[in-house]
């Protein structure tokens, strides 16, 4: 390869279309993670119905029941307190669910979304999206696991609201 082909390749891997969100939660690592794998607690903070606790190597169906909409999600890696790899979307995308113990009682959390498939506008649209739609499940996981707070932000996200 030539240092032009070399190059490019950088640049490709460097700007590949990403999401990426993150907060600091004032809980343990595990308690985090577990909010993330235990649809009992998800509940609280992002979606209202699922189909059960997030396995490697299975498929849950998550499912918004105010907006009456479901999707199906896969699997595909779980490092216990470090990480959740899920497929989901049409089309579909990687999300990465990051956690790093920063002491014993707090915890960062990064979500990464990847794999888009749309170009210009359309990709666009996808990352806007994807970014305040994840931005919000940090928001009501914090508010969840440090104060006990349901503040339904998912569910006021796109209300009924009536025309004049």
């Amino acid at each position: 390869m030539n240092d032009k082909q070399n190059d490019t390749k950088e640049l490709e891997n460097k700007y590949v279309p990403m999401v990426e969100t993150q907060m600091l939660v004032r809980k343990p690592v595990n308690e985090v993670f577990q909010a993330f794998i235990n649809p009992d607690h998800t509940t609280k903070f992002w979606f209202t119905k699922s189909s059960g606790n997030l396995k490697k190597g299975e498929n849950i169906t998550w499912e918004w029941e105010m907006y009456n909409v479901s999707t199906e999600v896969e699997v595909s890696d779980i490092i216990s307190n470090k990480l959740i790899r899920i497929e989901w979307g049409d089309p579909t995308t990687t999300v990465d669910f990051e956690f790093t113990e920063v002491t014993e009682e707090s915890t960062y959390v990064v979500i990464k979304n990847y794999g888009f498939s749309q170009t210009g506008n359309e990709l666009i649209d996808a990352i806007k999206n994807n970014t305040g739609g994840f931005t919000t499940v940090l928001d009501g996981l914090k508010a969840y696991l440090e104060h006990g707070i349901r503040l339904n932000l998912i569910g006021d996200k796109f209300p009924q609201i009536k025309q004049k």
